[in-house]
């Protein structure tokens, strides 16, 4: 995926979810993310004054409220400090707007934090910290652990696929939660193993990933045996696509139950599915997305998902441009083979020119290649690929100079 770390990628999912949650079409179809994985994401609001954050802190689930508790909310250098109210609430009022904020509370030694986000200059932010349920924890620990028996496991109703459109790529995020629901550990008669999408690059894991998964090229496997309940495996992968549409076809081991696809929506971007039952588009932080459900998939059956009408850039401008390196790379050795030079220091000083002439094209190709794959944004693409082509030009003036290349040539080596 190019340069773009992952490990925020998995918070601006949940993020969305947790805003689309509130659509009567979404709560039928969509299920709440573990409560544990959505401690301390920021979610703006309007139901909140102007300038205002909400710290709700629960224990374990929302019925467990943890109340007259104190909350810190650390602004820059400062921290402010208020305690929960009956619903587990504390709230800061008035605070400096596009200040970085971030909240904190230690409950019995743990201590939870939100992430960093600004103070909005409109509307509010709701946070929630989840503390641990150490009774229920110490419950599940005390008990001997059992034997694993033969037995299947399933994907269940919190798994999505995310699908982002970009200029020439497709983020894709599988949030897979792998249901056990015997009371005692199975092994699988197949291992849970599954192969991303042909033409994805860059696969790996996500933070929050069980242990037991993992990833080699395209191929993601998660190890038995599963205990009890269910195990979360996050994989992140990315299909170039350099045209408007793509289709995404997956296969995975065992059956799945409900499909929830979720699609970034820019511009005209379609989905279409044979899976697909119910769609819609949605509004959330300044966004649209399409919120899609489906029935079950049994197992080893493709999912087929097509996406059109995608923003793409052509790639003639970059073709262009390596034609034209190619074309002045074609100037220069004909300028060399019709000069020839019988002093020692020219010939030396026009080596190090033509050295520095194939360093500049290596770094022109190099910039195409990472503009192409994403990992340079625009402005900086358009600044760099103008210097080096300056530059060339410079080098090759002072290689045309017969007799010495002159500040032209000195140029060059300033880029």
């Amino acid at each position: 995926m190019g340069g773009r770390g992952r490990n925020g990628l998995l918070f601006r999912v949940l993020c969305i979810l947790c805003v689309l949650r509130g659509s009567a079409f979404v709560a039928a179809q969509f299920q709440m993310p573990d409560l544990k994985e959505m401690s301390g994401i920021p979610r703006p609001v309007s139901d909140l004054p102007d300038h205002a954050i909400s710290v709700r802190l629960i224990r374990g689930d929302l019925s467990n409220n943890i109340t007259s508790f104190p909350v810190e909310l650390h602004i820059g250098a400062k921290v402010q400090t208020v305690k929960t109210d009956d619903t587990g609430r504390a709230q800061f009022d008035n605070l400096p707007a596009g200040a970085t904020a971030k909240a904190i509370a230690i409950v019995d030694g743990e201590r939870l934090e939100s992430q960093e986000f600004p103070v909005p200059a409109q509307g509010g932010i709701r946070v929630m910290l989840v503390a641990t349920d150490k009774e229920k924890a110490a419950k599940a620990a005390a008990a001997p652990p059992a034997a694993p028996v033969p037995g299947q496991v399933s994907l269940g109703g919190q798994t999505r696929i995310i699908l982002e459109p970009g200029d020439d790529a497709v983020q894709v995020y599988y949030l897979l939660e792998i249901i056990n629901a015997a009371q005692v550990p199975v092994n699988p008669p197949a291992l849970f193993m599954f192969d991303m999408p042909t033409g994805a690059v860059g696969t790996a894991l996500m933070d929050g990933s069980s242990p037991q998964a993992n990833v080699n090229g395209t191929r993601v496997r998660v190890q038995g045996p599963f205990a009890p309940g269910r195990t979360l495996v996050q994989v992140a992968s990315e299909i170039p696509s350099e045209t408007g549409a793509l289709q995404i076809t997956q296969h995975f081991p065992v059956s799945l139950e409900p499909l929830a696809v979720v699609v970034k929506k820019i511009g005209a971007t379609k989905l279409t599915s044979p899976q697909v039952t119910n769609q819609q588009d949605m509004a959330a932080e300044g966004e649209t997305f399409i919120a899609a459900s489906g029935g079950a998939v049994p197992a080893g059956q493709p999912i087929v998902l097509r996406l059109e009408d995608m923003p793409h850039r052509s790639p003639a401008p970059r073709w262009a441009a390596l034609s034209l390196a190619m074309v002045i790379v074609g100037i220069g050795v004909w300028s060399a083979s019709r000069r020839p030079d019988d002093r020692a220091a020219q010939a030396a000083e026009r080596k190090r020119l033509t050295t520095r002439r194939q360093k500049l094209l290596n770094d022109l190709v190099k910039l195409e290649t990472d503009y192409r794959h994403r990992r340079v944004d625009a402005v900086r693409y358009q600044t760099r690929r103008e210097e080096l082509v300056t530059a060339l030009e410079h080098i090759y003036g002072a290689l045309d100079d017969d007799t010495s290349p002159g500040p032209t040539g000195r140029a060059g080596f300033a880029a």
